[in-house]
């Protein structure tokens, strides 16, 4: 409501004093301020704030009257009465200077724009020149306890027991007259018989008094502590005509304020604020203001009655809203405070007072604190409730969004929820300085539904603002903003500026509409004539209600007229409904809405039209909300007989009180099938009693209601922040919140309020209430209109956290309660959220976040945490259920964790989420060691992994070192493989629960071999840190076999995105061939899809058997991996100088920007054959790529697989070679189509320690392949052709050993001869087929830059291989030895 901003601002008195003043007294209007000290009366301008002129009594006079203690001013602000020690009132005149006397005025420079236009205006407001005359004193003859200013009259309190009535005007004796207290009859209502005075009020003054208009009457402390009220029975004030009410039960009453827009009485008391609502009831409200000790000095309303800023004796200030909620506090107790609210509430004017560090030479000053505050507080109109609007005094806050936003956003929602939530910051428009100064202050504000248009109005005038072109439109004319003056409130309908205001020209209250888009001009405005003031005024879709001063309400509709260039508006009474019955005064109204809701008492609506109708008009009376609803009770006539022009409004019924204690009303005109219970439901603001809403009830799936159910129900709910606007659909209150901020700049013993005082800042805050209305339905056995209104809401981001909060309040308060509880609610709440789908994570996570000690209370009403595990596991829910783990580690014995963590770690490694494994993995090892002091964090989010290695990802591995070696770089993973196998088993103990994770690791990665998944094996090792070599070494001759090559083959091409080898156009003799390869590839693929359905083994329980210790031909293997390795990565340098690495490096750029998808498509549809590849000569420069050629070489490109998978397949063939998998090796290397690793196995399979079975697996696995190339994938063929050799000496001496010579790199001519036997029968030679005499391969003048590529790549190694090694090397540093 309202908010401290910025620092205290601090005013400096040019006139050095001894004195400091101790008492501020504004004027009626809050313009000036006198400021009093002991001999000294000072009058304030309030813009600028600046010292007009200042009084010195003499010592004379000072010694003769005593020293001044009190100010008032007259109504008109023309006298000023001071009140002082002796008894004395001293009546000052202030005199104007006349119109051009100024003590302040700005001087603008010579041919500057501002002239004056009319006579007698200035442009800013300037500092009157005042004088002070002083009149004949007035001797009352008794100290002065109080002063109160009353129309013509000033009433003066003497610590006598009189109650002395003086005649501003007329001084004499006649003017006076006293009327003693004790004469006056009290009673505990005014309704009880007037028998004579009921007190003994003998010795008794009044010490405090403040007149209240709306109540007709002055109420009072009594010197005594007790609180009265004395009304006049009549318009005189005369001792027969007064009569007394009293308040039992209070004796230490300190201070009074009144509200007269709410009719309340504020009572300082010395523990406590007291509210009492009217004369006729005892004490109502309490507040407890929080010095226990510390009476209340003062109370303050603000000039628009919505907050009281109270002071205590001790120091210190707050600031309460009128039903009590609280807004600010501070909470030092160094400063004493005397506080005056500034004009329309922008300032508190304040004389901090500290005796104790005062010295003679400071100077006493008046600090100024600024405040911003709400819009709903002046002019609370529809448009302004579902965004947040405060005005300062120069600038308004909002937030509301960027208009490039709302064009972007396809909902019909306006505004998104992340920019009303996102951020804290305002969006802050400055107000034209122009309009301000000369209008200022600012009393009004609207804002659009969009919340893109502002309007603001001051003295005179207003003026607009629009955040599309971040420009303010002022009036053209400037005598037409000076002539009008906004009286009843501003609103914006679609883009129309709605204006109750008056006309000083014709002296007449008018009803104006301005277009947005037009100039500010009268011109362009539609007038509307009305008869009496308005005082409020609201929009309802296309209706304009308005509340005047006679106590009736008005309704008009608007129609837009585009029959003229310039768009206007029409507007037609509609309706006049008198309200005097009532209303006991006008200025009580505190706002005035037409709604749709309704109780529906009379009738049914059924049409759905009419739920957005104008129903209801609802009318906050002093903070009771009263409802007039249409009067149905007579004939009903159809629409479709009644035509249009002649229908009549019906009339509404006698009001009803729905609330007590409102502040404030939201209700909305959308509507929404949707969410009904929302958009149709009335919220209110009750203060201290927090919010209330008047939900309608509905039948569930259109079944006849009950009829002894309620439509409609009121709930009250608590929040923490006090509401400004509510966002219906989103079920969200907005609100803001003072925050400070400490400033430690300036340090020393004097150091000035503005150090002392924190900085104060406003923010924007938010709260969910769903929660509280979802729990008061369930209480009150609503649990069908409860699920209604909750799967509604499911769809906002925050419904889970809705669902959390209801659970954990209702265990907090349930569990915790020392009573036993009748009618616990958590069963019902429990059994609510099955409902949802979100159950099992908001009963996890709300266990998490409460204490140990309610879990059992918890989950006697939601269930036992075993089943709710297993149902995360049957839903798939791994995170949900690795939550639920920790629960179970708590309240159940290690076995039954250990048990359930294990049905956990088996499903997340057979989903992959490596993530939960490694935690599992912690969880496991840590059940057994006891080492739990902290439960393992659950994951909420699974880290993007899995579809390669990462773990290998620019690094340079070492393959022939031990798994132990490769340390991650990524995840600081666990060793879990705790076999102890020489050096790594250093450390690291041999114990039972390491054992029983390796059995599962083992177990998946069997069951991994046993699917051909190698890719996820791959995944599966990088990721948990297993040992993958060690073990495949021990399941060499078991799992780690090859049952079926093409099985094997067919699956590692649906896993890597490879794409199938397929002969190419111009190497085939007819195109039906070729269609018939394309088709065969495309059907073998799909059937590959569905191809592998091997068994699963169980857990082998059996202890693993050592790897044999005595392996001549194992421990050769990894020296000549890495001979190998070696010799074909340093191959250009050593061997072959003719070759380089990086040939075709313009083309292999594009091969690793391959994507994943497009590597899928390449699987369907590409024709590129593995056969001849041209080599360029360097002697034969002059020759250029025919597209034959570059199809051919494309197409060789594409014919692979994503360059991940390649370096994927590459570390998986030198991991299968370290272990022996020789099986493995021969897959890897046909899907590689590598000769050098097919040679190399076929020669490790003469070694004798080979078992016969793997050289006859070998074997006939290579003859099944080639059987299944030459029928369904001749795109194999010329590979198969290229390893015939070695294929024909596996079958025809298998028993041979091989020679030593076999791993040197053959020689060129050899090599060649080979292929040309080899190759030349599957494949047509390229030479022939282009009949060029260059012996093997063609120039690439075009692909070679300068300082290129001159040396051509060997025949020796394949360009595919020597085009892998670049790669792998380059790009990503892995170096394969």
């Amino acid at each position: 409501m309202y908010f401290l901003t910025g620092w205290p601002r601090r005013l400096l008195c040019p006139l050095r004093s001894e004195e400091e003043p101790f008492h501020v007294q504004p004027s009626s209007q809050r313009f000036y301020f006198a400021l009093l000290s002991e001999t000294q009366l000072s009058i304030w301008f309030s813009r600028p704030s600046v010292l007009i002129v200042s009084y010195i009594e003499s010592a004379k006079a000072a010694a003769q009257f005593g020293f001044y203690q009190k100010a008032e001013w007259k109504p008109d602000d023309s006298m000023i009465a001071v009140a002082t020690a002796k008894g004395y009132i001293l009546l000052f005149d202030v005199l104007g200077g006349g119109d051009d006397k100024y003590l302040y005025e700005p001087v603008y420079p010579k041919g500057s724009p501002r002239v004056k236009v009319t006579p007698g205006y200035k442009e800013e407001q300037c500092a009157p020149a005042l004088s002070l005359e002083m009149k004949k004193p007035v001797d009352l003859e008794a100290p002065i306890t109080s002063l109160q200013s009353l129309r013509e009259d000033l009433l003066v309190c003497t610590a006598d027991g009189y109650l002395h009535v003086l005649h501003w005007d007329g001084l004499g004796s006649n003017g006076r007259k006293a009327i003693c207290l004790t004469t006056i009859p009290f009673s505990l209502d005014l309704q009880s018989a007037r028998g004579g005075p009921s007190l003994d009020l003998e010795g008794v003054y009044i010490r405090c008094m403040e007149y209240c208009v709306t109540l007709d009457g002055f109420a009072v402390v009594l010197s005594d502590g007790r609180l009265g009220f004395i009304t006049p029975l009549s318009n005189t004030i005369t001792t027969d005509q007064l009569q007394g009410v009293w308040a039992a039960d209070v004796t230490d009453g300190t201070c009074v304020a009144v509200n007269n827009k709410y009719r309340l009485m504020a009572f300082g008391c010395a523990r406590y604020m007291s509210v009492q609502l009217s004369p006729s009831v005892s004490l109502s409200l309490q507040y407890d203001v929080g010095k226990k000790t510390c009476p209340v000095k003062l109370i303050c309303w603000s000039p628009d009655y919505s907050v009281a800023m109270v002071t205590w004796e001790c120091g210190g200030l707050s600031l309460w809203s009128v039903f009590g909620a609280h807004l600010i506090c501070t909470l030092g107790e160094d400063f004493a405070w005397v506080d005056s609210w500034g004009a329309e509430g922008y300032h508190l004017w304040v004389l901090p007072y500290k005796p104790e560090r005062r010295r003679q030479e400071e100077q006493q000053d008046v600090e100024m604190f600024h405040f911003i505050k709400s819009a709903l507080t002046v002019n609370p109109c529809t448009s302004n409730q579902e965004q947040v609007l405060l005005h300062g005094e120069d600038r308004l806050y909002l937030t509301c969004i960027d208009p490039s936003q709302i064009h972007s956003s396809s909902d019909a929602h306006p505004h998104g929820l992340s920019t009303l939530l996102g951020h804290k910051h305002w969006h802050v428009v400055q107000i034209h300085s122009t309009y301000l100064e000369s209008n200022w202050p600012i009393r009004f504000a609207a804002i659009d539904t969009a919340g893109q248009c502002m309007a603001v109005a001051g003295r005179r005038g207003f003026a607009h603002y629009s955040l599309f072109t971040r420009k303010w439109k002022l009036f053209g004319n400037i005598t037409q903003e000076q002539n009008m003056t906004v009286t009843g409130g501003l609103a914006w309908w679609n883009d129309f500026v709605v204006v109750a205001c008056y006309n000083f020209i014709d002296q007449q209250e008018q009803l104006r509409l301005y277009q947005r888009s037009s100039n500010l001009d009268n011109a362009f405005a539609s007038v509307t004539k009305l008869h009496s003031d308005t005082l409020l005024l609201n929009v309802f879709r296309d209706m304009v209600i308005l509340f005047r001063a006679d106590c009736s309400i008005c309704l008009y509709s608007i129609e837009r007229r585009n029959d003229s260039p310039n768009p206007s508006a029409s507007v037609e009474l509609l309706q006049e409904v008198s309200m005097s019955r009532y209303i006991p005064h006008p200025a009580l109204v505190v706002s005035v809405t037409l709604t749709s809701v309704r109780t529906e008492t009379g009738i049914t609506l059924k049409a759905p039209q009419q739920a957005c109708m104008a129903e209801s008009i609802m009318l906050n009376l002093a903070g009771q909300l009263i409802m007039l609803q249409r009067d149905r009770s007579g004939p009903q006539v159809r629409d479709k007989e009644t035509p249009a022009v002649n229908k009549k409004l019906l009339p509404f019924c006698p009001p009803v009180v729905l609330a007590q204690c409102v502040e404030n009303v939201w209700t909305t005109c959308r509507s929404n099938k949707k969410k009904r219970h929302l958009l149709e439901a009335l919220w209110l603001s009750c203060g201290e009693a927090g919010m209330k809403v008047w939900l309608p009830l509905f039948p569930r799936d259109h079944r006849k209601p009950h009829s002894f159910l309620s439509r409609r129900i009121m709930l009250p709910f608590h929040i923490n922040i006090y509401p400004l606007a509510v966002l219906f659909e989103d079920a969200l209150v907005l609100g803001a919140t003072n925050e400070t901020v400490l400033y430690d700049g300036l340090q020393g013993s004097s150091e000035p309020l503005e150090a002392l005082f924190p900085y104060c800042t406003v923010e924007r805050t938010s709260q969910i209430y769903l929660h509280h209305i979802l729990r008061q339905l369930l209480v009150r056995n609503l649990g069908e209109q409860a699920l209604m209104l909750a799967q509604s809401c499911a769809s906002l981001p925050y419904f889970p956290h809705v669902m959390e909060l209801m659970v954990h309040v209702v265990l907090e308060e349930e569990a915790t309660s020392r009573e036993p509880i009748p009618d616990p609610l958590l069963p019902t709440v429990a059994k609510f959220i099955t409902e949802f789908p979100l159950f099992l994570q908001t009963i996890v996570h709300c266990a998490r976040k409460t204490e140990y000690a309610l879990w059992n209370y918890l989950f006697a009403a939601v269930g036992n945490p075993k089943d709710l595990f297993e149902e995360c596991l049957m839903a798939q829910d791994l995170d949900t259920a690795a939550s639920y783990l920790i629960i179970l580690q708590n309240m159940e014995v290690p076995a039954v964790s250990r048990q359930h963590a294990t049905l956990l770690f088996n499903t997340a490694l057979e989903q992959g989420k490596w993530d939960l494994c490694r935690h599992m993995i912690r969880f496991l090892k840590a059940i057994g060691s006891g080492e739990m002091e902290t439960p393992p964090p659950t994951p909420t989010t699974q880290e993007p992994s899995s579809t390669g290695f990462e773990f290998f990802r620019n690094r340079s591995i070492s393959l022939s070192q031990s798994a132990d070696s490769v340390t991650t770089g990524k995840f600081n993973l666990q060793k879990t493989f705790s076999m102890p196998t020489g050096a790594s088993a250093k450390g690291y103990g041999f114990c039972a629960e390491n054992m029983y994770i390796d059995m599962m690791l083992w177990r998946h990665a069997r069951h991994l071999l046993e699917q051909v998944r190698l890719r996820d094996l791959g995944c599966f090792s990088a990721q948990l840190g297993f040992e993958l070599i060690g073990w495949l070494c021990r399941e060499r001759n078991r799992v780690a076999r090859v049952e079926d090559f093409v099985t094997a083959l067919k699956r590692l091409h649906k896993d890597f995105l490879w794409p199938f080898p397929v002969i190419p156009v111009g190497s085939l003799s007819s195109p039906l061939k070729n269609g018939r390869c394309r088709t065969v590839l495309s059907t073998r693929l799909l059937k590959s899809q569905s191809a592998d359905s091997l068994l699963n083994s169980d857990m082998d329980t059996a202890s693993p058997p050592t790897a044999p210790t005595n392996h001549t031909w194992m421990d050769g293997l990894g020296q000549r991996a890495k001979d190998m390795d070696t010799a074909s990565s340093a191959h250009s340098n050593q061997h072959s100088p003719q070759t380089h690495d990086a040939f075709l490096s313009l083309l292999t750029n594009k091969v690793e920007e391959y994507s994943v998808g497009s590597a899928t498509d390449l699987t369907e549809t590409s024709s590129v054959v593995d056969g001849d590849w041209m080599m360029v000569d360097e002697n034969s420069s002059t020759l250029s790529l025919s597209q034959a050629e570059l199809e051919h070489i494309s197409m060789e490109l594409a014919n692979k697989g994503p360059h991940k998978s390649q370096v994927q397949l590459r570390y998986l063939l030198h991991v299968f070679m370290e272990a022996g998998c020789l099986e493995w090796c021969v897959v890897i290397g046909l899907i590689l189509r590598d000769a050098n690793v097919i040679k190399q196995v076929i020669s490790f399979l003469d070694s004798p320690e080979v078992p016969p079975e793997t050289v006859q697996s070998v074997r006939n696995g290579l003859l099944a392949v080639d059987t299944w190339a030459s029928t369904d994938c001749l795109g194999y063929k010329p590979f198969l052709n290229l390893i015939q050799p070695q294929l024909q000496h596996l079958l025809d001496s298998a028993s041979e050993q091989v020679q030593p010579e076999s791993f040197q790199p053959v020689s060129q001519s050899s090599k060649l001869s080979g292929s040309e036997a080899l190759g030349g029968a599957a494949v047509p030679r390229v030479e022939d087929s282009r009949g060029v005499s260059a012996p093997l391969g063609l120039a690439l003048p075009s692909l070679e830059p300068a300082g290129g590529f001159p040396r051509p790549p060997s025949e020796d190694c394949p360009p595919e291989q020597t085009e892998e090694q670049g790669e792998e090397e380059g790009a990503y540093d892995c170096t394969l030895s």
